[in-house]
């Protein structure tokens, strides 16, 4: 199989590239910056590092121009950012250039990413779309406010990923939005409840499992199924 992993310099992006490399697979990692070396220790004829910033329209048509008729398994659009401080109404200081900035990444950077990749993706076998999300992002689910901007955007990918599935089905493309759990990441946090390395085990196993009867749905890395959208 070859994947294409989104912002995998660190996190869950990294410990997806690591275990989808530990399995066999060929993978396409987009990094912000690949000078930094993220993958020192995960040198392999099998990793192939682009420079992908996703709100970069530039970046992603290079990555497309890259791949050229490489066909492509999996596409997992992990790149997220979190948003700064002011996300609250209660204060009255929402920040909304910073709410656009983190949609940008999170729901607009995913549709990038889907939509130039879709010719690869049509000549690969796997054909799956995975977007991570966040149970933050479930609307049923949201019982303690706060952090807007991120949470609508999450909101807005699983939108996305439940129309992808719809548009594309005839493609025989699965997209699926997945909650990685709350995962000890830097954006996570150390109080996290989760390992990153049992996160992505749980992740790759749901998209692993995913057929054209679950495309559209929100998955949990713990379960089929996260219980409400």
């Amino acid at each position: 199989m070859r994947s294409f992993v989104t912002g995998a310099n660190r996190g869950i992006g990294k410990e997806l590239v690591r275990q989808l490399l530990a399995r066999g697979d060929e993978v396409e990692a987009g990094v912000r910056d690949p000078d930094s070396r993220p993958f020192a220790e995960l040198a392999s004829p099998r990793l192939r590092v682009h420079r992908l910033d996703v709100t970069s329209d530039r970046d992603v048509a290079a990555v497309a121009a890259a791949l050229g008729d490489a066909p492509l398994d999996l596409v997992i659009n992990n790149a997220g950012i979190y948003g700064g401080p002011r996300q609250s109404v209660a204060g009255g200081e929402f920040d909304f250039a910073d709410a656009a900035h983190t949609f940008d990444v999170n729901t607009l950077g995913a549709l990038r990413v889907s939509l130039a990749l879709l010719p690869n993706l049509r000549r690969g076998t796997g054909k799956k779309l995975a977007h991570i999300s966040s149970g933050m992002g479930s609307i049923g689910d949201n019982t303690s406010g706060g952090t807007l901007g991120y949470r609508m955007s999450k909101a807005a990918l699983n939108m996305l990923a439940r129309t992808l599935a719809v548009d594309l089905r005839a493609d025989g493309i699965i997209s699926v939005a997945i909650n990685p759990g709350w995962v000890k990441t830097s954006m996570g946090g150390p109080s996290a409840t989760t390992s990153v390395e049992d996160s992505v085990r749980g992740v790759l196993q749901a998209i692993d499992g995913a057929t054209l009867a679950d495309s559209g749905e929100f998955l949990d890395w713990r379960r089929p199924r996260f219980p409400s959208w």
